[in-house]
């Protein structure tokens, strides 16, 4: 009797174990798929998915190999689909005629390593107008993954989708950190790097930001921004006493406000930056302490003009403070480009205090967003090669670097070489 309860009780162990080590996931389409065309991806996934060419590619990362079994949670509106589902190196055809949502099993596919998977689909045949609608990828395995990364059901799928922002915070002498007047930066994007929706942005401190972006095929910005003291994501919310005031521009600059992640003063000048080419960025600042107000002022220079462009100079009430939080970040700011890694090189980075002193800096520490600390993406570098910080984002790239990582740049030497008369004429 000893020897049967024995032998019942290792097979609950051994259930209890095997059971322990199976998996499910649900990995919803909104929040990590992509279309280049030919249907959409909304919050509730994939719909109005009418063009054969459209190829729709979901995307997670796994820890180690294993073999998954693939199951789409899908329906068609009328009549049937035939669909193509490629993963691992395999290929899948399924013919689908449910008209409510209901989970088809596709297959089994071996993951030989750790890193992204990306599973595609293809309609091949069609009966309506639209192939079929597809809001969940279920993937099961037998080899528990204890960090299975994707944007998860939620949390922001608008966020998720646009991939993980990272930022340089640098390392300010501690005698001069309450001294800082001017902050100068330089930019280089590397080839291929030019992604629709990259924001380089070069000089950011406490109460703005200051750097170039990919606006669209035909558009490149320079932007320069500052916050409001009055704390919302409606620009027509804030009070005039508490407004940001431009005192000056650029000719060719555009100004106005901004919302949604918070709110301020913004300007813009559209200039056709060019890869392979670096770009020096200036930021000054002036405090008022009688009057508790202060003034930012941004400069850009073309290297191939050599000359310095004035982007705008705002007033910001409620405070008088010289530079602080120094810091720079990359971040892609459309949807529909998270599948496509951005890189640029940040160098030369200089500081001038109150005195008229420039310090060169050398130490930054690497940060990432909300979408990389909640794991939900971990395509997401950054480093130094040899005099030069980079930073490297979204593309579903396999290496990463853990976060909160303090990095040491060669000195250059450069000094900026600066006509500051000169530039108050701009």
């Amino acid at each position: 009797m000893m020897k049967k309860l024995v032998i019942i009780s290792f097979i609950v162990l051994l259930s209890a174990i095997t059971y322990a080590q199976t998996f499910k996931a649900m990995i919803p389409l909104g929040g990590n798929a992509y279309v280049s065309k030919g249907a959409k991806i909304t919050d509730a996934g994939l719909v109005e998915w009418f063009d054969k060419e459209a190829i729709t590619s979901i995307y997670f990362r796994v820890s180690k190999p294993q073999v998954l079994n693939v199951s789409l949670l899908v329906r068609v509106p009328e009549g049937e689909s035939v669909l193509r589902i490629k993963a691992g190196g395999k290929s899948f055809e399924k013919k689908i005629s449910n008209i409510q949502f209901d989970t088809i099993a596709i297959g089994n596919i071996d993951v030989k390593t750790a890193g992204h998977v990306k599973i595609d689909i293809q309609g091949l045949k069609k009966t309506h107008s639209y192939f079929a609608e597809i809001s969940n990828l279920l993937i099961s395995g037998e080899n528990g993954d204890q960090d299975l990364v994707y944007v998860k059901k939620g949390s922001s799928f608008h966020f998720g989708r646009r991939g993980p922002s990272v930022h340089l915070r640098y390392d300010i002498p501690p005698n001069i950190k309450s001294e800082v007047k001017w902050f100068y930066n330089e930019i280089k994007v590397p080839a291929k790097s030019d992604v629709i929706g990259s924001y380089y942005m070069a000089n950011g401190f406490g109460e703005g930001y200051f750097g170039m972006q990919v606006n669209s095929p035909t558009e490149r910005r320079i932007l320069f921004s500052v916050w409001s003291p009055f704390v919302t994501d409606d620009p027509k919310s804030i009070p005039d006493s508490m407004k940001i005031v431009l005192l000056k521009k650029g000719p060719t600059v555009k100004t106005g406000e901004f919302g949604n992640e918070g709110s301020g003063g913004q300007s813009y000048m559209v200039f056709p930056w060019k890869i392979e080419q670096s770009y020096a960025f200036l930021l000054g600042v002036k405090p008022d302490f009688k009057n508790k107000t202060t003034e930012y002022t941004a400069y850009f220079k073309d290297p191939e003009q050599g000359k310095w462009f004035l982007i705008a100079r705002f007033k910001r009430p409620q405070k008088a403070t010289n530079l602080t939080n120094l810091y720079s970040f990359l971040e892609n700011f459309a949807t529909t480009t998270g599948n496509t890694s951005r890189m640029g090189y940040y160098q030369n980075q200089w500081i001038m205090d109150s005195v008229g002193q420039w310090y060169e800096l050398t130490s930054a520490k690497f940060t990432a967003d909300a979408t990389a600390r909640g794991n939900y993406r971990k395509d997401y570098a950054g480093g130094v090669k040899g005099n030069k910080f980079f930073m490297k984002n979204a593309g579903f790239f396999n290496e990463f670097t853990s976060m909160d990582q303090f990095f040491k740049r060669e000195l250059m030497g450069v000094k900026p070489d600066i006509d500051f008369d000169a530039l108050e004429k701009l």
